[in-house]
């Protein structure tokens, strides 16, 4: 069976390895420590060198015993297209030998839109991507890099249908080219909403559901016109990334420099008007996909992916029966994508299963014996009778740090490297923002048994934590800790395969009649979700969690009660 390797070498910096039929995928980041992997300085190219080491490993294989490699481009040079040869040395040069002579490249978007299209398990369907930039688009579109790209995909062939390109003004000094980047849009304007500490687009999806978006609606509006054939311009400079250009709004200029200066029910309003049109114009887009293409399918992928809100407003407004979401639709997918290429489009491969989890890394390693910190006691072995313990714990609205398992791929949390807690107080929430040091807006979102969504959600959400979908009102009131200001919550699905989080639902749906946890990402402030079992207890004594279950063993604070006297009482 042949094996693929697929590359990320810029920021979000993974690997990914299809052999056998089988995914291994792994970030960068969860080996350094820094959240993204950001190189030190813009352009720089990094390799993820320890990632691309754990799938070998973890695969059994040598890098001579890999096939094929490929890699997104990135350079945005003008005059060159996706074959670009000069990168490919460069990006050739960070590898060992044998897997360097082998390395290939795709565009960005194209990396981007099959990291989801061949794991959809559809055989017809529209692509899009939409993030800040990607590859250059070379001479057969002029200059400029990839935006907004659409997609007609089939197994034997991809065609690009669309295809968002700068304008070309004329100004004082010469022409000057004005993008049209729904990604830096998003983020300018989340740049002036969001004080400095906050990860600004996600703080500002979250914040405009308290706001008014026909405070500033009109306002924002001007910036954006859309056109026939899902034409988006935006006025410059808020296509094209800007940090500094100050945004008039009530005689009162708003810069990143003094958006804390700005009352937060403004910021709100800001927040949601540019929600409200940064949606519009997605849909705007999707729509002339679908109208293009025929097909019932939509698969979205890029950075605005990650917009959640825009994801549950996508399933419903956008013309297309059916929303695949990539499972990891940051850059750091595009590894995936481009290991997915290589094995179907390259070597004639199938397509893998549709997966209902994302649990591509490295497990956690044991817990070493002099791991237990003061304040905590260990009781160890606990097999079949870790789950309802933990179960029980929670029912009596304990946070409990959740490891098991192989690590996620991508930027949520899907029940491997997880903190879980009952859903049923908003009390909850309030302590869970105080202890990850997050905006007290923030929400949590919920995983729930698959086969209870639709009962407790209006839609059934996705496996992976991409869209949201709004909270049924006769529900809400016991869920609060997951039910956002504007009735909606971001919806994990647990299909009945999910290794991670699947048996302790059940227990605890046994003994609360709820069918969903709050589940949250397991890392501190500013860092990415942990990787081992070292990290694990230190991360739970630094945020003061009541217990933490890694592999079979719990490990309980000296202040909590034995949770299995609990659950036996319960039975």
């Amino acid at each position: 069976m042949p094996a693929v390797l697929g590359l990320n070498f810029h920021h979000d910096t993974a690997a990914a390895l299809v052999v056998d039929g089988r995914l291994y995928a792994a970030e960068e980041e969860r080996w350094s420590g820094v959240k993204h992997n950001h190189p030190t300085r813009k352009g720089t190219l990094t390799a993820p060198t320890r990632a691309l080491q754990w799938c070998l490993e973890a695969a059994g294989l040598e890098p001579e015993d890999v096939d094929a490699v490929w890699a997104a481009s990135m350079r945005p040079n003008p005059a060159a297209g996706w074959w670009l040869a000069e990168e490919r040395e460069e990006l050739a040069a960070l590898l060992p030998a044998p897997l360097g002579e082998h390395l290939r490249l795709l565009s960005h978007h194209t990396a981007h839109v099959l990291s989801g299209y061949l794991l959809s398990g559809h055989e017809h369907a529209a692509g899009l991507v939409i993030d800040a930039g990607g590859s250059s688009l070379g001479s057969d579109f002029g200059p400029g890099r990839e935006r907004i790209t659409g997609y007609d995909l089939w197994p034997d062939r991809i065609d690009r249908l669309h295809q968002g390109m700068p304008t070309v003004v004329p100004g004082p000094v010469g022409p000057r080219r004005v993008h049209s980047s729904l990604g830096h849009f998003y983020r300018n304007l989340a740049q002036r909403v969001i004080p400095p500490g906050d990860e600004p687009e996600g703080s500002m999806m979250a914040l405009a559901a308290f706001g008014d978006p026909q405070r500033y609606g009109a306002h924002i509006r001007e910036l954006v016109r859309l056109g026939d054939e899902g034409e988006i311009r935006i006025d410059h400079p808020w296509g094209s990334a800007d940090d500094s250009t100050p945004l008039l709004l009530d005689g009162r200029a708003w810069t990143a420099d003094n958006v804390a200066e700005q009352p937060e029910h403004k910021r709100a309003d800001l927040a949601a008007a540019v929600q409200e049109v940064f949606a519009e114009s997605v849909v705007h887009i999707a729509r002339h996909l679908q109208r293009l293409t025929r097909t019932s399918a939509l698969v979205f992928s890029g950075g605005c992916a990650l917009n959640s809100h825009l994801n549950g407003q996508l399933a419903t407004d956008s013309g297309f029966d059916t929303l695949f979401v990539a499972p990891a639709p940051h850059d750091a997918g595009t590894a995936v994508g481009a290991a997915l290429y290589g094995w179907h489009y390259q070597l004639g491969q199938e397509c893998l299963l549709v997966p209902t989890d994302a649990a591509w890394g490295p497990n956690p390693g044991p817990l070493p014996s002099t791991a237990v910190p003061s304040g905590y006691h260990a009781l160890p072995h606990l097999g079949l009778g870790l789950a309802p313990a933990v179960a029980a714990l929670l029912a009596e609205h304990r946070i409990v740090g959740w490891v098991q398992g192989q690590l996620e791929f991508g930027p949520r949390a899907l029940g491997h490297r997880s903190i879980l807690a009952h859903p049923g107080h908003a009390a909850t929430r309030n302590r869970l923002n105080a202890i990850k040091k997050r905006a007290a807006y923030r929400p949590f979102a919920p995983a729930v048994l698959a086969e209870h969504a639709t009962e407790w959600f209006m839609s059934a959400g996705d496996p992976f934590m991409n869209r949201v979908a709004t909270v049924r009102r006769c529900r809400a009131d016991r869920i609060a800790a997951v039910t956002h200001h504007d009735g909606t919550a971001r919806v994990q699905s647990v299909a009945a395969d999910h290794q991670g989080l699947r048996n302790l639902l059940e227990q605890f749906h046994d003994l609360t009649g709820l069918p969903l946890l709050l589940n949250t990402s397991f890392n501190r402030k500013g860092t990415p979700i942990l990787r081992t079992a070292e990290q694990a207890v230190a991360a739970a004594v630094e945020l003061r969690l009541d217990a933490l279950a890694l592999g079979d063993t719990l490990l309980l604070a000296d202040h909590v009660p034995d949770p299995r006297a609990a659950f036996l009482r319960t039975r």
